[in-house]
C-alpha cells in the first residue's frame, strides 16, 4: 500500500515557503480552487473568511483538490452547472511544475470524479467525506479522534459552523451506495492524507502543538501502524531536502510510533534500522540532539529486532576502534532503562555486555583506544550536571573491562590514570567511583592499594586543608572534591565486594571517617559520605553473617553522623541528608557491638531535634521558592519522618524490652511538651507510630511489665486537650494503642487483630523497607476490622478513655501519671496548665486514697502553683489537694511545713485547700499542734543536710507560723474556735520556747538580713497568740492585754509568768466562756513531761482559782492536790507558783477579812513623800484587790476610789500611772455589784482619764487608756469593740471626737461636771493636756453652745482664745483647721453672750 505524497514544496520557486503549514496550505488551496472553477460571488465570502487579508491566490496544487472540493461541496449557492468545471479541475494538471501524481493521488482523484458525476445527476448527493468544523488551531480537548464513533461525529457535523476541516469516517446513507472496496479505500486514503499533513506540520509547530501531533500520530499508529510507518518512510524518501530540524522531529515521531507498535514487519525493521544508522553518526547544527534522536529510533527497534541491534552494537565495539558516541548513547540508554527490554532480552543484554567487556580487554593495552576512552570519560558536557547515558555506560563498561582484566598491573595503571582526572563535577566523581567499584569485585586488593596510594598523594593531602587565600583556581577545583570521590569509591568497593565485605568493613569505615573529619566541609562531602555509607550498609545487610560479626568502627561512625545531623540547617530541608543519615543509623543499630546508653541518648536527642525543630512546612517551602529546581518539601519531609520512625522501630526491634521502650519515649517527652504546636504534632505522630508498631508487631514480652507507662499516659492525656485538632486526634489514638498494649502486657495475651500482610509489615532485614510506615493505618482502627473488645477505647472521648486506661495502671504507674500532671502545671502554655490540672484532679479523684509518696506530690504542686495564672487550673490543683487530704493529711501537713516559713500566698492557698473540708481542717490543726509540740533546741548550723532533730525544729517553727496565718482563713474558722483551749495552751508554751531559743542560739553571719527578711520566731509566736484571741471572739481578753501593754511581758523570759498571769486574769475578769474547756486541757498539761507546758499550766491555773466556774470543773480538793504535786516539781518556778496558788483565798476564806483590814493603813500610806513608797503601796493595794477576787473591797471601795482619783493629776509620773492602774483594778472588781457612791467617782474620773490619754508620760497614757476602758465597760458604753480599737490604735481628731461623743452620750447628766473639769485643765502646765482640754471644750461648744456660754467665765473664754490661737500653729493640719473654726465659733458665742 502506498502512502503519502511526493512533495510538499510549492511549485513556483518564487512562491513564499509555507509558514503556518496546516492553515495556510488549506486556505490557498480552497481559494485557488474556488477561483479556478468559477464559484459564484455569493460563495466567495465564505471561502475568503478563512484567508488572511494580505493573502492572494497565486498557486495551488492538484493534490489538494480533494480537500478543497469538500470545502465548497455543500455550499447552498453552488450552481450544479459548475460541477463539470470541478470535474475538469480534479482530473487535469493545470501546473507544469506539479510532479506526477502518486497512486494514492490518482485513486483519490478518480473517486472525486466519480462523485462529481453523481452530483451532477443528483444535486442532493452528500460529499463522500463528511466534515466537522473546529477552530484553526486544533486542541486535544476540542479535537475528536479519527477513531470516534461515526454516528456521533455525523451528529456533531450537522451543528458545525467553523472554518477548519477535520475529516471523519461516516456512516451516511450515501456511503452505502459506494462499493465496499471504495469505502475502505477512501478511509485509508483519508488517514494517509491526515498523517502526511501532520508530518508536514511538525516542522513549524510550537512545542505544545508538537506534543499534540505526536500523540495523534501515536493514536493513529495503534489503529493503522503500517499505514503510518509507510507514510513516514515515504515522507523521508520523497523529501530528502527537508531541514535537519524537521528530521529531528520526525525521528521523535518515529520513535514513539515504533514504541507504540506491538509488532513490526521485517521490511520496516530493516528500513528504519538503516535510517537510524545512517543518521546516528551524522554531524549537524543540532549536534548531539540530532544523533540522540536517531539513536532513540534504534533503541525503540530493540523491542522488535533485538538480535540485529545487539549484533550491530557488538560489531561496533569490537572493531578495535573506539566506538562513536551515538553507539555509546544507545548502549547507555538500553542499560539505564529497564522498561526497554523484557526479562529475557535484559538477561541476554547483560550477558552480551559481559562478553563485549571480556573481548575488549586487549584494547586496554592499545594507546589510541585507551586515550579515546579516557577522553570520552573526561570530556565535559554542556552543563556538567546532566546525566548522559553514554558517559554513565562508559564508566560502567570501563569497570567491567578492568574487572575482566587478569593483569593487576594493567588494572592499577588504568585506575591510577582515571583517579588523576578532574574531580570537579558530581557525575564525574560518581562515574569514577563506579568504575573503581566494579574493578574491585575481582581485584579488591589492587583497588584498595590504589585508593590508599591516591589518598596519600600530594593533591589529596592538599585538598584536606582549606583553600589558599588567593581564591580557588581551576586546578584547585580539579582536586577540591577528590576526597568525595574516594568516599564514593569506598562505597562502591563495599557494594561490589559482596560476600567478602565483612573483613573489610572496619578498614573501609576508618577511611570514610578519616576523610569525613579532615576534609573541607560542604554539601558535596556530606552527600558523598552518606551515599558511601548507604552502599556499605546495603552490602552488610546482604551478608548473612553480618549480625554475628563485631565491628570496631561503629561508634566512630555514629559520632560522625551526629556531627552531620547537628550541622544540618535548622530552618531548611532541601536535601536527602536527614533521611539518609537516619537510614544509616537504623542499619547500624542492627550490628554488633550494640550502642552504649550514653551514645544512644545523645544520638536520639540529636536526631529528634534535627527533625522536630524544623519550621512549619510552609516556611520550609518559602525557603526553597527561589531555587531553580525546588524540592518537593512535602515528600521530602514525609521521607524524613518515616526514616525517623524506622530508626526508633529498629531500636525497639533490636532490644524489645520495656526498658528500651521507656528509654525511647523519655527522649520524646521533651518534644511532647514543646511550646510550639508543630513540634508537638510531630512528636505525638512519632510516638503514636511507635505504639502502633509495637501493638501490631507484638515484639515486647507479655510477661514483662511496661516501665513508667504512667508518664506516657499523662503526656498523651494532656495533649488530648491541645488546641491543635490534629494533635488531639493523634493523642487520643495514641491513648487507644497504649491501652491495647497495656492490656496485652497485663494479661499476657494478644489481641485478635486482623492479620496484616507482609507488605504492610516488612521485615527489618530488607534494605530500605520500613518496619512500619506512618501512612499505614494512619487513622483510628475501624471497629469492623478489629475483633478485640478493647477496640471500643478508640470511640470514647478523651476523658473517658483516660479513666478507662487508669483503671488498669499499677500504683507506681499512677504515681508517674500524677507527677507528669504536676510537671505540666509549670508549663508556660495555658492549655497545658489547664489540661494538667484537670488530669491531676481526675487521677487523684480515682486513685487518691491508695497513693504513696503524697508528701513529695504536695511539694511538687507547691513549686508550680505560683506560676499558674489560670484561675480554673489553680482551683483544680487546689481541689486535688483537698481530695488528697482526705486520706493523707499527716503526710501533707509535714510536707507543707517545709515551705511554710515564711508562708507565701501559694503556700497559704494550699493550706486553705488542705482544710477545705471541715473534718480535715480539724485534723490539720491537730497535726499542726502535734508538730508545734516538737520543740527541740536547734543544733549548730552546718552545710550538710539538716539532721532529723534540726528538721523537727524547723517544722515546729513552721507550724507556729502556719497557725498564725490559718487563724484568718475562712476554712479554719470553725476548727480554730473548737480547738481554742489546745491552741491557747500550746501557743503560751510556744512563746516560752521561742524565748528559750533567744538564749541558746548564737548570732550567725547574715542574721540581721534574715531577720529583716522574715519575722523572728519570738514575734511570730506572740502574733499567733494575739490573733488567736482576736479571731476567735475573745477580743475582750485581747483588749485587756493590749491596753495595759501586757504583751511586752511575753518578750522576756523573766516577765513571761507575769504576761501569762495577766492573760489568765483577763479571761477571769471577762468571764470567758472557754475557761471550763481550758481547764480540762490544762489538767492534762500539768502532767506533761515538758517543763514549758507545766509552767504555762500552773500559771493559768493559779489565776483561774479566782474564777467562779473553776469548781464546776475541778473540785477544791482536786485543785489542792494538783498544786500540792506542783510543790514536788523539779522546776523551782513551778514550785513557787504552786505555793502561791495554795495561798489563794479560795482555800483560805478567812483571808478576806484579813486583807480588807489592811486596806486603811495602805490608803494612809498614799500620802507619803517618797515616790517609790507610794507607788509600791498603790501596787500592794492593787494586789490585795486582785487576791480578794470577786469578793472585792466591799465598803472600802469608795475610799480606794477617792484616794486613787486624787493622784490622777499628781506631778509625779509613776504615781499618776499607779493611781490610774489602781482605779482600774478597783473598777474591775465592782463589775456586777451595786456601785452606789462609786458611780459618781467613776463619772468624775472619765474626763481626767480622757485628757490624760495625751499625757506626756507613755506609761501614764497607757494606764489612762486601760482605766478609761474599764470604766466604760462598767458604765455599759456601746460599741465596746470600737471603743477598744479607738483607744488602742486610733490617733487624731477623729478618735478624740469619737471618745467625746461616747462620753457625752453615756453621761450627759454629768455635763456640767465634765465641762468644769475640762475648763480646769486649761490652766494645766502640760501643753498636751491643755490642748486636749481645748479640743474637748471645742467639741462641746459646737454641740452645746448655749450651755457652754452660760458656764464659761470671761477668764476661761480668754484662755480658750489664747489656746486656739496657739493651736493654729500646730504641726498637724487637722488641728490647725479645727482651731481656726473654733475661734470663729467662739467669737460668735462670746458676742451672743454679751448681747
Amino acid at each position: 500500500m502506498a502512502g503519502g505524497t511526493s512533495s510538499a514544496m510549492p511549485r513556483n520557486p518564487r512562491a513564499v515557503a509555507p509558514c503556518s503549514l496546516s492553515l495556510r496550505w488549506e486556505r490557498e488551496a480552497v481559494l485557488a480552487l474556488a477561483v479556478a472553477v468559477g464559484a459564484p460571488r455569493s460563495a466567495l465570502p465564505g471561502v475568503m473568511s478563512v484567508l488572511p487579508r494580505d493573502l492572494t491566490p497565486d498557486t495551488w496544487a492538484v493534490r489538494d483538490v480533494s480537500h478543497a472540493v469538500l470545502k465548497i461541496w455543500g455550499h447552498p449557492d453552488l450552481d450544479p452547472r459548475l460541477l463539470p468545471g470541478l470535474s475538469q479541475a480534479v482530473s487535469g494538471r493545470l501546473d507544469p511544475w506539479e510532479p506526477p501524481p502518486s497512486l494514492i493521488q490518482t485513486q483519490r482523484l478518480s473517486i472525486l470524479r466519480f462523485h462529481l458525476e453523481h452530483k451532477r445527476a443528483q444535486p442532493s448527493l452528500q460529499p463522500p467525506f463528511p466534515f466537522r468544523i473546529s477552530s484553526h488551531v486544533p486542541r486535544p480537548s476540542k479535537e475528536s479522534s479519527c477513531r470516534k464513533s461515526p454516528k456521533d461525529s455525523a451528529g456533531r457535523d450537522r451543528q458545525s459552523q467553523h472554518t477548519t476541516i477535520l475529516l471523519c469516517k461516516s456512516r451516511s446513507s450515501q456511503a452505502a451506495l459506494m462499493p465496499k472496496e471504495h469505502k475502505m479505500f477512501m478511509e485509508e486514503a483519508y488517514n494517509a492524507a491526515i498523517c502526511f499533513k501532520m508530518l508536514r506540520d511538525i516542522d513549524s509547530s510550537d512545542p505544545l502543538h508538537l506534543k499534540y501531533i505526536i500523540k495523534k500520530i501515536k493514536d493513529m499508529a495503534q489503529v493503522s501502524p503500517y499505514l503510518v510507518m509507510e507514510t513516514i518512510h515515504d515522507y523521508f524518501a520523497d523529501n530528502p531536502e527537508i531541514s535537519n530540524r524537521h528530521k529531528f522531529r520526525l525521528f521523535q515521531v518515529l520513535k514513539n510510533v515504533i514504541g507504540a507498535s506491538d509488532v513490526m514487519e521485517d521490511i520496516w525493521k530493516r528500513r528504519f534500522m538503516q535510517l537510524a544508522l545512517e543518521n546516528m553518526t551524522k554531524s549537524t547544527e543540532l549536534e548531539d540532539m540530532y544523533q540522540n534522536a536517531a539513536s532513540d529510533v534504534l533503541v525503540a527497534l530493540c523491542r522488535h529486532s533485538w538480535p540485529e541491534v545487539a549484533q550491530h552494537l557488538e560489531t561496533e565495539f569490537l572493531t578495535g576502534v573506539f566506538p562513536h558516541r551515538s553507539v555509546l548513547y544507545v548502549m547507555g540508554t538500553l542499560s539505564s532503562h529497564e522498561e526497554l527490554l523484557n526479562r529475557e532480552d535484559r538477561a541476554r543484554w547483560e550477558n552480551l555486555l559481559a562478553q563485549v567487556a571480556a573481548k575488549s580487554v586487549p584494547f586496554l593495552n592499545t594507546d589510541m583506544w585507551s586515550r579515546e576512552l579516557l577522553s570520552a570519560l573526561t570530556t565535559p558536557s554542556r552543563t556538567q550536571q546532566e546525566e548522559l547515558p553514554e558517559k554513565t555506560f562508559l564508566f560502567t563498561f570501563y569497570g567491567m573491562v578492568l574487572q575482566a582484566e587478569e593483569e593487576s598491573t594493567t588494572v592499577r595503571a588504568h585506575l591510577q590514570s582515571l583517579l588523576e582526572t578532574s574531580h570537579q563535577w558530581s557525575k564525574q566523581r560518581e562515574g569514577i567511583a563506579l568504575t573503581v567499584g566494579l574493578a574491585a569485585s575481582r581485584h579488591l586488593n589492587d583497588v584498595w592499594a590504589i585508593l590508599d596510594q591516591f589518598g596519600r598523594s600530594g593533591p589529596i593531602k592538599w585538598s584536606l586543608h582549606s583553600f589558599s587565600l588567593k581564591g580557588p583556581t581551576s586546578e584547585d577545583l580539579r582536586w577540591k572534591w577528590a576526597s568525595s570521590t574516594i568516599l564514593l569509591a569506598y562505597g562502591q568497593v563495599a557494594a561490589s565486594a559482596k560476600a567478602h565485605i565483612l573483613p573489610w568493613v572496619d578498614n573501609i569505615l576508618s577511611r570514610m571517617i578519616f576523610y569525613f573529619r579532615y576534609s573541607s566541609w560542604d554539601e558535596t562531602l556530606k552527600q558523598s559520605f552518606l551515599t558511601a555509607n548507604l552502599m556499605l550498609m546495603g552490602a552488610i545487610s546482604r551478608n548473612e553473617g553480618a549480625h554475628s560479626y563485631e565491628f570496631s568502627q561503629i561508634s566512630e561512625l555514629l559520632e560522625c553522623l551526629m556531627v552531620l545531623m547537628e550541622k544540618e540547617p535548622r530552618d531548611a530541608l532541601c536535601t536527602q541528608s536527614r533521611p539518609q543519615a537516619l537510614h544509616i543509623i537504623s542499619s547500624l543499630c542492627k550490628l554488633r557491638p550494640p550502642m552504649d546508653t550514653n551514645r544512644k541518648s545523645r544520638l536520639l536527642s540529636t536526631c529528634l531535634r534535627s527533625v522536630f525543630a524544623l519550621p512549619l512546612l510552609d516556611a520550609l517551602e518559602k525557603h526553597t521558592c527561589l531555587f531553580l529546581e525546588p524540592p518537593n518539601i512535602q515528600t521530602l519531609y514525609r521521607q524524613t519522618t518515616e526514616a525517623l520512625d524506622r530508626m526508633l522501630q529498629s531500636f525497639i526491634t533490636q532490644s524489645p524490652t520495656a526498658e528500651e521502650l521507656y528509654f525511647l519515649l523519655s527522649h520524646l517527652y521533651v518534644w511532647l511538651a514543646s511550646e510550639k504546636a508543630h513540634e508537638r504534632q510531630r512528636a505525638v505522630h512519632t510516638c503514636v507510630t511507635l505504639l502502633k508498631f509495637l501493638n501490631h508487631k507484638r515484639c515486647l514480652d507479655p510477661k514483662e511489665g511496661l516501665k513508667r507507662i504512667g508518664q506516657l499516659v499523662g503526656m498523651l492525656g494532656i495533649l488530648c486537650q491541645d488546641p491543635d485538632r490534629a494533635i488531639q486526634r493523634s493523642s487520643l489514638e495514641g491513648v487507644g494503642h497504649l491501652y491495647q498494649l497495656l492490656i496485652r502486657q497485663k494479661a499476657g495475651e494478644t489481641f485478635q487483630v486482623e492479620s496484616l500482610t507482609s507488605k504492610e509489615f516488612s521485615q527489618p532485614g530488607a534494605e530500605g523497607a520500613p518496619l512500619w510506615s506512618s501512612e499505614q493505618k494512619a487513622t483510628s482502627p475501624d471497629p469492623q476490622e478489629l475483633a478485640s473488645p478493647t477496640d471500643s477505647i478508640f470511640h470514647l472521648e478523651s476523658s473517658q478513655a483516660l479513666k478507662e486506661i487508669m483503671r488498669h495502671l499499677l500504683m507506681a504507674e499512677v504515681t508517674d501519671l500524677i507527677w507528669t500532671a504536676i510537671s505540666g502545671l509549670g508549663s508556660s502554655s495555658p492549655f497545658r496548665v489547664q489540661a494538667a490540672a484537670e488530669l491531676l484532679l481526675a487521677v487523684i479523684h480515682q486513685h487518691g486514697a491508695k497513693l504513696e509518696t503524697v508528701a513529695n506530690m504536695g511539694r511538687g504542686i507547691h513549686l508550680r502553683l505560683c506560676s499558674v495564672r489560670i484561675p480554673q487550673a489553680k482551683d483544680n490543683a487546689l481541689s486535688a489537694i483537698t481530695l488528697l487530704a482526705r486520706n493523707h493529711t499527716p503526710e501533707l501537713v509535714a510536707a507543707f511545713l517545709d515551705f511554710s516559713m515564711p508562708l507565701d500566698s501559694c503556700a497559704f492557698r494550699l493550706w486553705r485547700a488542705l482544710g477545705a473540708e471541715q473534718p480535715v481542717s480539724r485534723l490539720v490543726l491537730a497535726m499542726l499542734l502535734a508538730w508545734l509540740q516538737e520543740r527541740p533546741l536547734p543544733t549548730r548550723a552546718s552545710n550538710s543536710n539538716p539532721s532529723p532533730k534540726e528538721k523537727n525544729y524547723l517544722r515546729s517553727l513552721a507550724a507556729m507560723n502556719t497557725l498564725l496565718e490559718l487563724q484568718f482563713a475562712r476554712e479554719f474558722k470553725k476548727a480554730v474556735r473548737e480547738a481554742y483551749p489546745q491552741l491557747l495552751l500550746a501557743l503560751l508554751t510556744q512563746v516560752h520556747y521561742t524565748l528559750e531559743l533567744n538564749l541558746v542560739t548564737e548570732p550567725q553571719r547574715g542574721q540581721q538580713a534574715q531577720e529583716a527578711a522574715m519575722p523572728s520566731p519570738q514575734s511570730t509566736s506572740l502574733e499567733a497568740l494575739k490573733s488567736l484571741l482576736s479571731t476567735t471572739g475573745h477580743w475582750h481578753d485581747f483588749a485587756h492585754l493590749e491596753l495595759q501593754g501586757a504583751w511586752e511581758h511575753f518578750t522576756s523570759i523573766s516577765t513571761y509568768a507575769q504576761g501569762v498571769g495577766l492573760l489568765a486574769r483577763a479571761m477571769v475578769q471577762n468571764h470567758c466562756r472557754q475557761i471550763k474547756a481550758v481547764l480540762s486541757w490544762l489538767l492534762r498539761r500539768m502532767q506533761s513531761h515538758e517543763e514549758r507546758e507545766r509552767k504555762a499550766a500552773v500559771l493559768v491555773l493559779t489565776e483561774f482559782l479566782y474564777s467562779p466556774v473553776l469548781l464546776e470543773v475541778l473540785p477544791k480538793q482536786s485543785a489542792l492536790t494538783l498544786l500540792a504535786q506542783g510543790l514536788r516539781d523539779e522546776s523551782p518556778d513551778i514550785r513557787v507558783w504552786s505555793l502561791q496558788g495554795l495561798g489563794n483565798i479560795l482555800f483560805h476564806p478567812e483571808k478576806e477579812r484579813l486583807l480588807r483590814g489592811q486596806l486603811p493603813p495602805f490608803l494612809n500610806g498614799f500620802f507619803q513623800n517618797s515616790e517609790p513608797v507610794v507607788v509600791d503601796i498603790m501596787g500592794t493595794v492593787s494586789d490585795v484587790l486582785h487576791r480578794l477576787g470577786t469578793r472585792g473591797a466591799g465598803a472600802q471601795s469608795l475610799s480606794v476610789a477617792i484616794n486613787a482619783r486624787s493622784f490622777f493629776d499628781d506631778e509625779r509620773d509613776r504615781i499618776r500611772a499607779a493611781a490610774m492602774a489602781l482605779f482600774g483594778d478597783l473598777v474591775a472588781t465592782m463589775e456586777g455589784k451595786e456601785l452606789s457612791g462609786l458611780r459618781t467617782q467613776v463619772y468624775q474620773s472619765m474626763v481626767p482619764l480622757l485628757l490624760h490619754l495625751k499625757d506626756k508620760c507613755p506609761k501614764v497614757a497607757m494606764q489612762a487608756k486601760f482605766a478609761f476602758y474599764r470604766c466604760a465597760l462598767l458604765l455599759g458604753w456601746r460599741p465596746r469593740h470600737t471603743l477598744f480599737c479607738t483607744l488602742a490604735w486610733e490617733q487624731g481628731l477623729s478618735a478624740r471626737h469619737f471618745l467625746w461623743t461616747c462620753l457625752m452620750r453615756a453621761s450627759f447628766e454629768e455635763f456640767s461636771i465634765h465641762l468644769a473639769q475640762a475648763l480646769s485643765y486649761l490652766h494645766s502646765h502640760h501643753q498636751h493636756m491643755k490642748t486636749w482640754a481645748a479640743l474637748f471644750i471645742g467639741y462641746t461648744i459646737c454641740y452645746h453652745p448655749q450651755a457652754v456660754s452660760r458656764m464659761v467665765s470671761e477668764v476661761d473664754t480668754n484662755l480658750l482664745f489664747c489656746t486656739f490661737e496657739d493651736l493654729k500653729k500646730d504641726p498637724e493640719p487637722g488641728v490647725r483647721e479645727f482651731a481656726t473654726r473654733q475661734l470663729s465659733f467662739l467669737r460668735e458665742v462670746s458676742e451672743g453672750r454679751q448681747q
